[in-house]
């Protein structure tokens, strides 16, 4: 089954709604304004029978230049067109400007059909048809059909009708893997059932039941029900018009222009990097920070256009623009856009989204320009490399970069392992790849932060890991900051001891002075021993070395010389050894440890025994229930290997 939109064009009068009327038997005119003016003002839809039984849909769209707005909003689900040219008229201004547009809107198939060949004769009939194929000679359309019909009498109807058929077969139909999505294009209620949203489904599938959002506003519901040609059916395709009825959802929380699509598959953006190119025909300058109508899908909002590359845009020329928006927006990299000049309101050009979510760029950066290029021209792995270049800052996954160039995860790795120079590529893990430069970049930073650290405090074994990782990776998630430094500790950048970090080069440096002090505060604490001094008392000791105290004491910590019992109490490695064999042996002969029994084993006092056993439980060492404790003795053999290595 292939699902196609057929979309009218043409000029105001020349007969759109009337030949859609002749080959469907559908009035697409539904508002009373229109029928009573005899001009299409909003837009109509209508679908076709094909010989097989199924059903394309039908856009008619308005042919006035004053509802141009409303012809755009129509124009970007087409899959092919009909340019409608009234014989007795030809080729008129409205004409050209739907045709520029369609143009740029990157559609590829079409059929030019001449309305009202009752009333002209043959001669003006092959006149117009020349006129047609001269306008049409630089067009996607200079190899299309041209054929003449009467809505009023039928002719030609059923040859145009053959044709469609014929080009349907080979237009490329929309994807139906990518995430579902679908400009919205009307909103009304319906009693007993709520908001109904109608629009063309441009890419995937929904279903009854499916969970959705409201972009950009991020408004969730689910799919009450589905409606294709008024049909109810339980799944919806890309190619189809859809009416799709939102569970428990206000109608004013949905508007025209907005995009329904699958939760999580897009994001709002204020800015976006395109591809923008002039109409040959346009009269205006686009010039550096002009404010334009910006039209995308069903949306229609102002933006100031940065030109990036050149000072001005000329009829047909080309260049790279960074849009600024004045309100939030949901697109995808590689949808097609058009602009018109804010005022006087006239069509301009339009092009392609390269960027949908891009950070703001200065002008003329060579940088920015080759990135740019890469992502209009080059191919989908250099595509892949630049976004891979460009997100790496962010960590992004592979989700988020497949999201990015509306491509799935397989394809994704797939173009990863084609890049030719692989160790430009460094794994974070199972999901992350970032760039080669921007591992170097982190490094250079990571090695500047710790080696300002040890300048600093060179009798410190190094910066706890937790503060690097805040300095380096501010804004990153846990795993990813901890599977960066243990990346850098595997390619031997830093060394990692328990909450520490240092250089891979790094050794503690002490001078002579620092060496005598270190020896008198080990000494006191040997002399103490379990009777430990408070350590504000004992720094009192040295005035005239707070400084260098305060490191030296963090020092023996860090060796394991001292024990930081709690926050005053400090005690010497020795003494706390023999106190986890006091309660060892403790266990062993009474299946439990008593506190008063641990304080006579030590010949110490509740003020000093206490804290030692606390210590063992925060440490999970010990195991207290009610006033005793028992070993935990795993946890104990591993804190004796501890204290012993160097």
């Amino acid at each position: 089954m292939k699902n196609i939109i057929i979309g009218t064009a043409g000029h105001v009068d020349h007969g759109k709604t009337c030949l859609i009327k002749a080959m469907t038997g559908i009035d697409t005119d539904r508002l009373e304004e229109e029928k009573k003016r005899g001009i299409t003002i909003e837009l109509g839809f209508a679908y076709l029978d094909l010989p097989d039984g199924e059903k394309v849909g039908i856009i008619d769209v308005p042919g006035h230049e004053r509802f141009i707005k409303n012809m755009l909003a129509g124009a970007g689900g087409m899959d092919m067109v009909l340019l409608v040219v009234a014989a007795d008229e030809g080729i008129m201004p409205q004409t050209r400007e739907h045709l520029n547009i369609l143009s740029m809107l990157d559609i590829k198939s079409g059929v030019v059909v001449l309305t009202k060949s009752d009333l002209v004769e043959e001669d003006w009939m092959e006149f117009v048809i020349d006129e047609v194929r001269n306008e049409l000679e630089s067009t996607f359309l200079k190899d299309a059909p041209v054929i003449p019909v009467s809505s009023h009498t039928g002719a030609g109807i059923e040859r145009l009708k053959q044709e469609i058929f014929r080009i349907i077969e080979k237009v490329q139909p929309k994807s139906m893997v990518k995430s579902f999505r679908m400009p919205v294009d009307r909103v009304f209620s319906v009693s007993g059932f709520g908001t109904v949203v109608t629009g063309t489904l441009i890419e995937g599938t929904v279903s009854a039941g499916d969970p959705v959002t409201v972009y950009p506003a991020g408004h969730t519901s689910k799919v009450r029900n589905l409606q294709v040609h008024g049909q109810n059916v339980k799944t919806a395709w890309a190619g189809q018009r859809v009416a799709v009825n939102l569970a428990a959802f206000k109608k004013d929380e949905v508007m025209r222009g907005d995009t329904l699509a699958e939760p999580d598959s897009m994001e709002q953006t204020m800015m976006l990097d395109v591809k923008l190119n002039s109409f040959a025909d346009t009269t205006r300058l686009i010039e550096n920070g002009s404010i334009l109508h910006f039209y995308h899908g069903t949306r229609n909002i102002l933006c100031k256009a940065i030109l990036l590359d050149k000072d001005n845009l000329k009829a047909g020329e080309g260049c790279y623009v960074q849009l600024r928006l004045n309100e939030f927006l949901a697109v995808k990299s590689g949808d097609r856009f058009i602009v018109r000049f804010y005022s006087p309101v006239e069509t301009l050009g339009g092009g392609e989204i390269l960027e949908a979510n891009p950070i703001k760029h200065r002008r003329n950066q060579p940088s920015v320009i080759e990135s740019l290029r890469i992502k209009e021209k080059g191919s989908l792995t250099e595509k892949v490399l630049q976004a891979v270049i460009e997100y790496s800052p962010r960590f992004a996954d592979m989700g988020y970069i497949s999201k990015r160039l509306t491509i799935d995860v397989d394809e994704l790795q797939e173009e990863l392992s084609k890049i030719s120079d692989q160790s430009s590529l460094v794994r974070i893990n199972d999901k992350i790849v970032v760039h080669s430069g921007f591992m170097l970049q982190l490094r250079c930073r990571l090695v500047d932060i710790l080696s300002e650290y040890h300048a600093k405090n060179p009798l410190l074994s190094g910066m706890r890991q937790d503060e690097l990782k805040h300095r380096l990776l501010p804004d990153c998630e846990p795993q990813i900051s901890d599977a960066v430094i243990e990346l850098f500790a595997r390619e031997k950048v830093l060394r990692l001891d328990q909450q520490k970090a240092a250089l891979y080069s790094f050794s503690i440096s002490i001078n002579e002075s620092q060496q005598k002090l270190m020896q008198d505060i080990e000494k006191k604490y040997l002399d103490a021993g379990y009777s430990m001094p408070p350590l504000d008392e004992l720094q009192e000791k040295y005035p005239n070395s707070r400084s260098a105290f305060k490191q030296v004491v963090q020092s023996m910590l860090d060796g394991k010389t001292l024990i930081n019992i709690t926050a005053q109490m400090y005690l010497h490695k020795d003494y706390f050894i023999s106190a986890l064999e006091a309660m060892e042996s403790l266990q062993n002969e009474n299946g439990v440890i008593a506190l008063g029994e641990f304080r006579d084993r030590l010949a110490t006092s509740r003020k000093y025994a206490l804290p030692i056993l606390e210590y063992c439980d925060n440490k999970n060492i010990t195991q207290k229930s009610g006033d005793l404790r028992k070993i935990i003795i795993h946890n104990l053999q591993r804190q004796k290997e501890l204290l012993s290595m160097p």
